[in-house]
Formats: C-alpha cells, structure tokens, sequence
C-alpha cells in the first residue's frame, strides 16, 4: 500500500487558505480596488461593482493557486497577509477620500 505523502492537517490547511485565505484576499483587493478607481474619477457606486465583478476571478485564483503552490506557509501569508494588508490600504485610502 502507498504511504500517504502528506498528513492530513496539510490538507486541512491547504482547504482552510484556499477558503479563508481566499476569502480575505478577494475582501482586500475589492476595498483597495474600488477606493483607487474611485480616487482617479470613476463613481463610487460603479468603481465597487466593477471591483467586485473582478473580485470573483481574484477568488478564483486564490482558490486554485492555494493547491497548486509549493509553500503552504507562502499560501498563507500571500492569501491572509495580502487580504489584511489590502484590507488596510483600502481603509485608509476611503478614510482619506471621503473627508
């Protein structure tokens, strides 16, 4: 019998950044994307919907990437980090808009 190369918290994991993890990059890239498109002009309302329509191929990417790369530690930082990071970004740029 084939011995099972990774334990199975390895694909635990790998499930839990695929979902959450690309979860919260899809979050951050919408926020951070539609406070830039709307600080070079675009109205608010279409800047969130074009962001969001974008959003779905971002988590999509995000799912398929998190089985396919070879650091499940990169997966996680990338994913979770990069969501938070972008999280912050668009928080901050719509708090600076916005007054």
């Amino acid at each position: 019998m084939a011995s099972v190369s990774h334990p199975s918290w390895y694909v635990a994991s790998r499930v839990l950044a695929s979902t959450l993890g690309g979860y919260a990059f899809t979050w951050g890239f919408i926020s951070l994307g539609a406070m830039l498109l709307f600080a070079a002009g675009m109205n608010l309302e279409e800047a969130s919907s074009l962001s969001s329509m974008l959003g779905f191929l971002v988590l999509l990417w995000g799912f398929c990437w998190a089985f396919v790369a070879a650091s499940l530690t990169r997966v996680w930082s990338v994913l979770a980090g990069g969501g938070v990071a972008m999280t912050a970004a668009g928080w901050w740029l719509s708090r600076a808009l916005m007054q």
